[in-house]
């Protein structure tokens, strides 16, 4: 059944993507927020992400939906597609009858007016420039999450996390044993973690580095207690996957291992606390396999990376 509005009008954003997709969409969900305020803003994405809500602000509730639709919402006053560049996500939208409808232009869906799909361009940046072309002012460097409050563990840990939603951005996983290992000799608390899909290749990581059962956290942290523990961790060692874009948003040094994707397009600012590592290389982001250019990095580089990163040291 569709679901209705709650009394007043309402701005429907659409993102039916996963952590740092979402993370990467908080400036433009702000932005919509201090444009719309008499508006009840429903986010449609995965009901998993809702713990999120009160760290972004700006977002009234969350409607489960992943993909690009179906939408299953009826009459929103505004439509925003955050999602992707269509057509699907923009016929999704359309197809819940909006007063307006914000989106890119796509060839395939006549009738909806807005600006070109950019391809060269970050991924933050991309949606505060689609807000602007509709009149809506929007800081794509608004992305850091509010407190998220104590951690669960004691804090200072170094977060190692090998997973990646496909192969092409999964270093292998014996190398990040070996960057473990080499943190754990150091004397530094290393913790390896990972959604629900990850938990035995979190497992293995930590078997290969010789750690203890109890630092494998994977399956175990939700979204808001992983953006808890990642607060006041030391350091994230992970490659171009959410957890990169949630230790930008709160804060906390990382070094991450671009492949097939370039960091230009959705790494972090070059001015934080962040080393980004890339071969130079791109490919397919899709792929079953590790990309070429991932592989082209190795373990001593990372450890070098990490020795320069602030707050942790590898002698």
């Amino acid at each position: 059944m569709a679901v209705g509005a709650p009394g007043g009008p309402v701005l429907l954003a659409l993102r039916g993507l996963g952590l740092g997709d979402l993370l990467a969409v908080v400036p433009a969900l702000r932005a919509l927020r201090r444009a719309q305020r008499r508006h009840h803003v429903v986010l449609a994405a995965p009901a998993r992400l809702a713990g999120l809500l009160p760290l972004i602000g700006g977002v009234d509730e969350v409607l489960d939906v992943s993909g690009p639709g179906p939408v299953p919402y009826d009459s929103p006053d505004v439509a925003v597609n955050l999602h992707g560049s269509g057509p699907e996500s923009i016929l999704a939208l359309r197809r819940t009858r909006p007063g307006r409808l914000l989106s890119h232009a796509h060839d395939l869906v006549p009738g909806v007016d807005g600006p070109p799909w950019e391809p060269e361009i970050h991924e933050r940046r991309r949606w505060c420039r689609l807000l602007e072309w509709h009149g809506i002012p929007a800081d794509p460097e608004d992305f850091a999450l509010r407190d998220p409050g104590p951690s669960p563990l004691d804090g200072g840990e170094v977060i190692i996390h090998p997973g990646a939603a496909f192969r092409a951005r999964r270093w292998p996983p014996d190398r990040f044993a070996r960057v473990a290992a080499e943190l754990a000799g150091q004397g530094h608390r290393v913790v390896v973690t990972g959604g629900t899909s990850e938990i035995s290749l979190a497992r293995h990581v930590a078997r290969l580095a010789a750690l203890p059962e109890e630092s494998v956290l994977a399956g175990r942290t939700n979204p808001a207690g992983l953006a808890a523990l990642t607060a006041h961790a030391a350091l994230v060692v992970c490659g171009d996957t959410g957890m990169s874009h949630l230790a930008v948003a709160v804060g906390t040094p990382s070094v991450v291992l671009y492949g097939p994707v370039p960091p230009a397009l959705w790494g972090p600012p070059p001015d934080g606390p962040h080393i980004a590592l890339w071969a130079g290389r791109r490919g397919d982001p899709h792929g079953d396999r590790p990309s070429e250019g991932l592989l082209e990095i190795g373990v001593p580089e990372v450890l070098d990376a990490i020795g320069r990163a602030r707050g942790v040291g590898v002698r």
